[in-house]
């Protein structure tokens, strides 16, 4: 999967001639049928893809091979990947949110705190979501400069300086 990153997902038809409904996960929603052919994440399923229009929450696109209402509906919650190669580079200070999942998070002073298992947007900033090992539950950390002053990809880790009380269990109530 590392020369592959997803750019989208198949949310359903769109109408009754085919067109499929897609959300856009790539900076520029509007270019994701820039990258090449986008694959099915087991590779088994290729597509080019052309936007024909914006819908609510993406765009609603004609795949290759797909040709009626039925065979769109029938690709919901399929995702888009496309070539690492295909996609352009980034500044210094961006990563691809595949790139961060997996990486180890230790904080400023040394202490490990987990794994980041997803990365999260609801519209503000990123949101890293933590496992550690044998606590139950995760932990929301912002993935701000401030509090993320350091990932490094190679060694597979990341830094964080967190906010007091980020990693404190919450308070039972009697």
């Amino acid at each position: 999967m590392a020369d592959r990153i997803c750019v989208g997902a198949i949310t359903g038809s769109f109408g009754v001639k085919g067109e499929a409904r897609v959300k856009s996960f790539t900076a520029d929603p509007a270019a994701i049928g820039d990258y090449g052919p986008l694959s099915t994440e087991d590779g088994q399923r290729s597509f080019t893809l052309k936007i024909t229009r914006p819908v609510k929450s993406g765009f609603a696109v004609r795949l290759s091979g797909v040709t009626g209402k039925e065979q769109a509906d029938a690709l919901r919650g399929t995702r888009l990947y496309a070539p690492r190669t295909a996609l352009p580079a980034l500044p210094d200070d961006e990563f691809y949110h595949t790139d961060l999942i997996g990486l180890t998070v230790i904080d400023t002073g040394g202490q490990e705190h987990g794994k980041v298992h997803a990365v999260h947007n609801h519209g503000a900033s990123d949101l890293l979501e933590l496992r550690s090992k044998g606590a139950g539950g995760t932990v929301l950390v912002p993935f701000t400069a401030d509090i993320v002053p350091t990932v490094d990809l190679a060694s597979g880790r990341i830094i964080i300086d967190p906010p007091e009380g980020l990693f404190d269990a919450p308070e039972s109530k009697p």
